[in-house]
């Protein structure tokens, strides 16, 4: 059974600057890391026991703007349990260039979620 060590709801907005000011102004949700700038900057809120994350840009449709973040302790051990249970696949398990390994799977509705390992000596591990 996969164990999920983390999760977080990730959306791709329209207008990215647009729903920062939302999230972070208007409903006060408290930073918890920024990364990248320009285009590709992103912010990760505080949301009660998860995070959310608004990053990237998206062509509108619901599957593009909203999506899962599951972090798992060994992604490929994942990748062979979700395969064995005939869990769509979208991409196999790879080092991304920001560090983390990554997979891509989908719900039934078309839902992307990303399915994260961590590995231990990515930033994420340590806390200031």
């Amino acid at each position: 059974m996969v164990h999920v060590l983390s999760s977080r709801v990730l959306i791709r907005p329209r207008d990215p600057e647009r729903s920062r000011a939302f999230y972070g102004d208007a409903l006060g949700l408290a930073v918890y890391r920024e990364f990248g700038t320009g285009p590709e900057r992103g912010t990760v809120y505080f949301l009660g026991g998860g995070f959310l994350e608004v990053a990237g840009r998206s062509d509108g449709s619901a599957s593009a703007v909203t999506q899962l973040w599951l972090q798992v302790a060994d992604v490929r051990a994942a990748h062979e349990e979700f395969t064995a249970r005939g869990v769509t696949v979208l991409r196999e398990p790879r080092q991304e260039p920001w560090g983390l390994v990554e997979m891509w799977i989908e719900d039934p509705d078309g839902i992307r979620i990303a399915v994260v390992e961590v590995p231990e000596e990515h930033p994420l591990r340590y806390r200031p």
